[in-house]
């Protein structure tokens, strides 16, 4: 009958064109096109991997902002120039030889102040793996920002991603991101030297046992915040 025949042909198109289409399903596993070239897909992360130890990142207490103001006018809203202020922070591990290297990647925005004014500023962002008290790496960046806008917020985003520390054998580190603006300014003086101090010539004392020489290391508290 002319009626099943054409169904025949039909189903037997329909199977031949699901065996094509399976057919280039499985010669496409692992390649991709882009621009009518095929190239091999990135590697896919392994289990072991994922489940890796990846120290979580933090903000130290009082690095979450860095203002600007006009020369003397510190701490005054009406000379504020901007206030940038980090949102978030995340990272991402890697493991060699030994050694783990992290990218670790800082966000947020600059907000300009009544003084505020288009061009190029400088943040100064520090990176920082602790163990316990002991500082296994301490980076200060000057990071450089382009303002083109006075009026409505600039976004950044600033990564380092040359963080490398020995691989713990334990999750023990922690990692610090933040804005650093160094030890707080003393005040200057009005200008009047002070009075010059007489110093009387001491004996010479005897000669003191020599002290035992000792290893130096930084610790998290002589980090300014």
């Amino acid at each position: 009958m002319p009626f099943r025949s054409f169904n025949g042909r039909v189903a037997a198109g329909l199977m031949l064109a699901g065996v094509v289409l399976a057919a280039a399903g499985c010669q496409s596993v692992g390649k991709s096109l882009d621009n009518g070239a095929i190239k091999p897909d990135a590697p896919k992360a392994k289990a072991s991997e994922l489940r890796a130890y990846c120290p979580t990142v933090t903000l130290r207490e009082g690095t979450a902002y860095f203002n600007t103001y006009a020369k003397g006018g510190q701490d005054d809203a009406d000379k504020l120039i901007y206030q940038a202020a980090i949102s978030e922070v995340t990272r991402d591990c890697s493991r060699n030889d030994g050694t783990l290297t992290m990218n670790v990647a800082v966000a947020g925005r600059v907000v300009p102040g009544p003084l505020g004014s288009a061009g190029t500023i400088t943040m100064p962002i520090r990176i920082v793996v602790v163990q316990g008290s002991q500082v296994l790496y301490s980076q200060l960046h000057q990071y450089k920002l382009q303002i083109t806008s006075t009026t409505a917020a600039t976004q950044f985003v600033f990564n380092d991603p040359n963080v490398s520390v020995p691989l713990p054998a334990e999750g023990t580190y922690q990692v610090y991101a933040g804005f650093d603006e160094g030890p707080p300014k003393t005040a200057k003086s009005d200008g009047a030297k002070p009075a010059r101090k007489v110093r009387k010539p001491k004996k010479p004392a005897a000669p003191a046992a020599e002290a035992p020489a000792q290893g130096t290391s930084t610790s998290l508290s002589d980090i300014p915040r």
